[in-house]
């Protein structure tokens, strides 16, 4: 489609004009994450939302089971891609389909479905920004009927630079890596944690993910105010040069906001660490800081 935006994003104003087009597919990705002091399980989906009102014409996916692979011990890995390659055909996203993901929390949730269409190859991919915040706020249509479209053939193509194993980054602690971590102070400094350990990865700066979109409409921030807010967590982006940047947070899934952050400010793409805190703070054998 000529007129699809470069980068991850699209607009309220752009979806509105495509909605019905047949290669558009809208995918409604609501979820919730627990505090983790809460007891466990922290993640769940909200078909139930996704039911009462979406966006017209929007399919609903799962974040917590449809595209993570539920044999892995380690919570929210990405799927195989024999299970992605049905799921999306299912739904009958093809490999020419333009998918526009969004949620209602700060991106993260349709963040992590970008991902994982970029991870297997699918660029035609875009966040609504500001997601369902902003849509509702200008009073744009929601529909409850759910759509059904043929299904279509969908390849998973893997792009292994855009996923990093925890032994990946064990190996890049002292490096010139940039690695960052999207959760809140309390869980980067061990006060809270998921995992049986609290702490954060050696070297690893914090940004928390939701101080780089707006609080109000959910929307990112301009480029120059996401260098400035980089920088205001100590991370001057306009110095990385070609450093390799990697973003982590539990479960692969927050620290989505903060790599599309580094995309938009910088034209670069951050690769992702899936295993985050819910691998390396369970495991003894990784090192950590407070």
């Amino acid at each position: 489609m000529s007129d699809l935006p470069d980068g991850p994003l699209v607009s309220t104003a752009w979806l509105a004009e495509h909605l019905g087009d047949p290669q558009v597919r809208v995918v409604d990705m609501r979820g919730k994450v627990l505090p983790p002091t809460d007891p466990k399980p922290h993640y769940f989906a909200r078909p139930e939302d996704y039911a009462a009102g979406h966006i017209p014409g929007a399919v609903y996916i799962d974040w917590t089971r449809d595209i993570v692979d539920l044999d892995d011990p380690v919570p929210a890995q990405v799927a195989p891609p024999a299970k992605i390659a049905a799921l999306f055909g299912g739904l009958g996203i093809g490999d020419d389909t333009i998918v526009v993901a969004y949620d209602d929390w700060f991106s993260m949730y349709a963040g992590r479905l970008l991902w994982v269409l970029r991870y297997y190859g699918h660029e035609n991919a875009r966040i609504l920004n500001g997601g369902l915040v902003a849509w509702q706020a200008e009073g744009r249509p929601m529909s409850a009927e759910v759509p059904s479209f043929a299904s279509a053939v969908f390849t998973p193509r893997p792009q292994l630079a855009l996923r990093r194993t925890a032994d990946q980054i064990l190996a890049a602690i002292g490096s010139d890596t940039l690695l960052i971590d999207a959760r809140n102070d309390r869980e980067y400094h061990g006060e809270e944690s998921r995992a049986v350990r609290g702490g954060h990865i050696p070297g690893a700066v914090n940004v928390f993910y939701q101080s780089l979109l707006s609080a109000d409409d959910h929307t990112y921030a301009a480029p120059e105010e996401l260098r400035e807010r980089f920088a205001a967590a100590g991370v001057d982006l306009g110095a990385i040069g070609e450093r390799e940047v990697v973003t982590y947070c539990n479960g692969g899934v927050s620290a989505t906001p903060a790599a599309l952050a580094v995309e938009l400010a910088t034209g670069r793409r951050a690769a992702l660490y899936d295993g985050s805190w819910n691998e390396w703070g369970n495991d003894e054998s990784r090192p950590l800081e407070r």
